[in-house]
């Protein structure tokens, strides 16, 4: 009677190690498979913040570039309305134009400043003004090539067209109100600007006299 006692309770000794053993198991099964889904989920949410700053980043050039675009309209409109307001001043005819090229101006880099040679080019010029015309109106107009951005050719080409018109007045007193000083940047080329040539022909200072 006590060696069947002893055998069953072997039995049942066994039987729970053997639960025991499957449980730990399991449990060891379980918690690598958690680790395993945790450390996919970790990879996908550093995957999530990645594509979240690409796209943040990619929302932040197109602002600028709507910034960008937006400023350029409003360059486009300004000079419109200074080539208008030129037009209402102007009624009369084109009787003379002198194109300043930069070959005869050498015009600096990034620079207005009016040189030897440009002041001779100019000097020429306004001694065949007075000698054929009187009360005439002058359509100064500054443009470069399209190097650069538009709104920096912009402003050069307005401070070179206003530096001519400044030496005019200065140096032979032609009245402001006679002149006009308009900067149209890489906006009317005459050349083609892929060559180096055209290029150095864009660069120029138009000075349009209309009676």
């Amino acid at each position: 009677m006590k060696k069947k006692f002893l055998t069953y309770g072997i039995g049942l000794l066994v039987i729970a190690l053997i639960v025991l053993n499957w449980g730990c198991a399991t449990k060891k099964y379980v918690n690598g498979e958690v680790n395993t889904v945790d450390k996919k989920v970790a990879s996908i949410s550093t995957e999530i913040e990645d594509a979240q700053k690409r796209i943040k980043e990619h929302d932040e050039k197109l602002a600028t570039i709507g910034e960008l675009i937006t400023k350029q309209d409003s360059q486009i409109k300004q000079m419109d309305g200074k080539i208008e307001e030129v037009k209402t001043l102007v009624k009369g005819n084109l009787v003379m134009k002198a194109t300043l090229s930069n070959n005869e101006a050498k015009f600096a880099f990034n620079s207005a400043e009016l040189t030897a040679e440009a002041k001779a080019a100019i000097d020429r010029f306004v001694q065949k003004l007075i000698e054929e015309n009187k009360g005439v109106y002058l359509e100064i107009q500054g443009h470069t090539d399209n190097v650069g951005p538009e709104e920096v050719n912009q402003l050069l080409s307005q401070k070179r067209a206003e530096a001519v018109m400044m030496y005019l007045y200065k140096t032979y007193h032609i009245p402001l109100y006679r002149m006009a000083a308009i900067g149209l940047g890489s906006s009317t080329p005459i050349a083609d600007n892929s060559t180096r040539e055209g290029r150095a022909k864009n660069r120029r200072v138009e000075i349009l006299v209309y009676e």
